[in-house]
């Protein structure tokens, strides 16, 4: 079951909880609703990532247990505040700094997902227990004000 709290105009925040699954098409699409089409396909990939690892990792695929995403636009930033019921993670890096960091190794499978959020989002962080996840996109303004060039 899927429960949905569309946010209004403004700095409120919309929330969608699902039980633990990886049938994710439904909630990615809620979640990319309002996303302008020419970020959805990475932001898809860091999302999925993100909330593959809530519900596998944190909540060990339990039905009874639920994830929950919180998110909304402020100013010029898209953020999505994932929690799970899980008993935590903790990063080797809590900290924004070379994705490289974080690839695994060649015998090790784990570190991969890490990698492509830090790739993907301009801000990614977890809550000291390890249960929840922020993360953040910028509006890159630049592009959207190329002034027009004339001859």
């Amino acid at each position: 079951m899927i429960t949905i709290s569309l946010r209004p105009v403004g700095r409120n925040w919309g929330t969608i909880s699902f039980a633990s699954t990886l049938y994710l098409c439904p909630i990615l699409d809620l979640l990319l609703a309002e996303i302008p089409v020419k970020m959805q396909a990475e932001l898809r990939l860091g999302l999925q990532e993100a909330l593959v690892n809530a519900a596998k990792h944190g909540n060990n695929l339990d039905p009874s247990k639920k994830v929950v995403v919180r998110f909304s636009l402020i100013d010029n930033q898209y953020w999505w505040v994932i929690s799970d019921q899980g008993k935590g993670f903790t990063p080797l890096c809590n900290c924004d700094t070379d994705p490289s960091q974080f690839l695994p190794s060649d015998e090790a499978e784990s570190g991969r997902g890490l990698s492509i959020l830090h790739q993907i989002f301009d801000q990614v962080e977890w809550n000291p227990k390890g249960t929840e996840l922020r993360l953040c996109k910028l509006l890159d303004q630049n592009r959207l004000r190329i002034p027009l060039l004339r001859n």
